[in-house]
């Protein structure tokens, strides 16, 4: 019984991975975790804008662009526009969640594996 278990976990850790795939790509690149250090703590009404960012994380105005578009892309992030100016806030809420989800079905494998 245990075995059947282990087997439907695993395959659910594997589809856990797949899915953070994304995630895990964006995350790797240390501009993009000072990125998201720097807006932790904002929220979708404060947010900071590119140039905030810029000056943040001391990267140029093209780079920082460049990185939020993958966060987005990746959903680890959310942009408001306010007429023509844009804020950047963590968006907690939708992927974030997924990366939990991954750790929990690994500690159960594990617990299952050592007790």
């Amino acid at each position: 019984m245990a075995n059947q278990i282990s087997t439907a976990h695993l395959s659910i850790a594997r589809q856990n991975f797949a899915e953070c795939q994304t995630m895990f790509v964006a995350l790797g690149d240390e501009s993009r975790q000072q990125i998201i250090m720097a807006l932790i703590g904002t929220t979708c009404e404060t947010g900071l804008r590119v140039g905030e960012i810029t000056k943040a994380v001391n990267l140029s105005r093209p780079a920082v662009s460049h990185h939020l578009k993958i966060l987005r892309d990746a959903g680890l992030i959310n942009q408001r526009k306010d007429g023509t100016m844009n804020f950047y806030s963590v968006d907690i809420r939708s992927n974030f969640s997924k990366l939990t989800n991954l750790i929990k079905i690994i500690e159960k494998l594990q617990e299952e594996t050592h007790g």
